[in-house]
């Protein structure tokens, strides 16, 4: 029998990077003796994890399935491409290479080298930057430490900056502080004081941000959110941070993917330094990059600062396997089927956005921009801890959220419903107002439960939806077969 093995030139460039054709071994997906590796007394076979770990691939399986048959809406969750995970499942994970390129701190890292430096080029050309302008770092391992490796590199101890309220849409890295807690370590090394949204329009208040702003006189301006389903207005912002001084920032985790495809507005024209995660619509692996300015900024050359901040700073070593997924993704970004995607995440979202207006449903801001909607449930008498655990047991994965007014993050008033994964599986703005009807129908479940627990606390409820004499288990349990019904006739990436 002749074996055909099929290899993606842009991950294994030479036979050396492929395993497969250094050991001949096939896929460890199919039943081949372990070959003995290592010598006398220390001798062991290299087996695959299904026969080295059956409990864990076990686990990976059933988490397969789950994200298989769900309908997987939250915002922040995409489904990568099998190649970028062949890109981070691969030899890169063996090499340390602390340093930049051509600056490491450890040998062998030449093909290395290769790889961060066409990781950079492929970040700046994604995002239609000039590199004499713009540099990038990639080396940050996810969209927190990224933004804490900026803070590092431009302020000090005590500095003071202004980000958009967690309870309004904003991120913990943020800054986000209670009365009683400096929850996000930003707010304990750094003075915070966040801006928030007009309660009655649902946009950022741009006039407070500048009031405030003009009092306290932060160091650092943040855009950027969690849970915003519309763009930022640079300008202003821009504007703002000139007039007192300060360094303007956007965290774009979330719409990254749409920024490369220039379906939202666009952050480089005004921003000094630009952060994201590389695993949410911009569907790479689990990441970071720190975009920055090269010419110096109110005295700083956030080049050299930034590169500091992130190694030795607060970094060792990068997870080259993880450059090597974000290099893949970010060649993806530029293609003409990248930006056919994200117009469909943005068009999916607005169609869900429009039915959940005709069935009743408030939504922040009155719609979306981008690709998340976030959805008010106070009006109906029912939070979002409780929707979300109805929907879960339904198949349908989203997250209970924080709307502006909130008193406790713990049982918000709303929930948060993204399009970027379902767009990538092949949904049309016709699945997407189906979903609508879907989570309308458990929100419906959700209300009737909480009539026959009128009194239960949160926990109390959800012992009550998950026992077995649930009276409404019935109908949760059609629906989640209709829902399933729906999601498994569109593919998986990677499988």
């Amino acid at each position: 029998m002749i074996s055909v093995i099929i290899i993606f030139p842009s991950i294994f460039p030479s036979p050396l990077d492929c395993p497969y054709l250094v050991t001949g071994r096939p896929p460890s997906s199919v039943s081949v003796p372990a070959p003995e590796i290592g010598g006398d007394g220390s001798s062991f076979k290299d087996y695959g994890l299904g026969d080295a770990d059956p409990e864990v691939h076990n686990i990976i399986s059933k988490e397969k399935q789950r994200q298989f048959r769900s309908l997987e809406l939250i915002a922040s969750e995409n489904f990568t491409s099998r190649a970028v995970m062949e890109a981070v499942g691969s030899c890169l994970t063996n090499k340390y290479s602390e340093g930049l390129p051509g600056k490491r701190y450890y040998g062998g890292n030449e093909h290395i080298d290769e790889l961060e430096t066409l990781c950079q080029q492929r970040a700046l050309q994604a995002f239609h930057l000039d590199e004499q302008k713009w540099g990038v770092n990639v080396q940050p391992l996810s969209g927190s430490p990224a933004n804490f490796e900026v803070y590092t590199a431009i302020l000090k101890p005590h500095d003071r900056i202004m980000g958009l309220d967690l309870p309004h849409g904003g991120h913990l890295s943020h800054g986000f502080m209670t009365p009683k807690r400096r929850v996000s370590g930003t707010s304990i090394y750094f003075e915070s004081m966040p801006y928030r949204l007009d309660e009655s329009t649902g946009l950022v208040d741009y006039d407070m941000l500048e009031k405030t702003a003009i009092l306290f006189r932060p160091k650092l301006i943040i855009a950027g959110a969690s849970a915003y389903p519309r763009d930022f207005d640079y300008p202003c912002m821009r504007k703002i941070a000139d007039s007192v001084g300060g360094f303007l920032m956007m965290d774009m985790a979330h719409i990254s993917g749409l920024v490369a495809a220039s379906v939202v507005a666009d952050p480089f024209e005004y921003c000094d330094i630009v952060t994201t995660t590389t695993h949410k619509s911009l569907r790479g692996p689990r990441g970071g990059m720190i975009f920055y300015k090269k010419d110096p900024v109110l005295g700083v050359d956030l080049e050299t600062a930034i590169n500091n901040a992130v190694f030795p700073g607060l970094q060792g070593g990068p997870h080259n396997h993880t450059i090597g997924g974000l290099a893949v993704c970010l060649k993806y970004a530029q293609s003409p089927e990248f930006k056919a995607y994200q117009n469909n995440v943005v068009s999916n979202c607005r169609a869900l956005a429009s039915r959940l207006v005709e069935l009743g449903y408030k939504l922040v801001s009155g719609g979306s921009d981008n690709h998340l909607v976030l959805v008010d449930l106070r009006p109906l008498g029912v939070d979002g801890a409780r929707v979300e655990k109805i929907l879960d047991m339904a198949s349908i994965t989203l997250n209970k959220n924080s709307v502006p007014g909130d008193k406790s993050a713990l049982v918000p008033g709303g929930i948060r419903i993204g399009s970027p994964a379902m767009a990538t599986r092949g949904f049309t703005k016709k699945e997407f107002v189906a979903t609508a009807d879907f989570i309308h129908e458990g929100v419906q479940i959700t209300i009737e439960a909480t009539k026959l627990a009128p009194k239960a606390k949160l926990q109390e409820f959800l012992k009550f939806v998950a026992s077995p004499d649930f009276p409404l288990r019935d109908r949760i349990s059609d629906l989640q077969r209709r829902v399933e019904t729906l999601t498994t006739q569109f593919p998986l990436p990677g499988l």
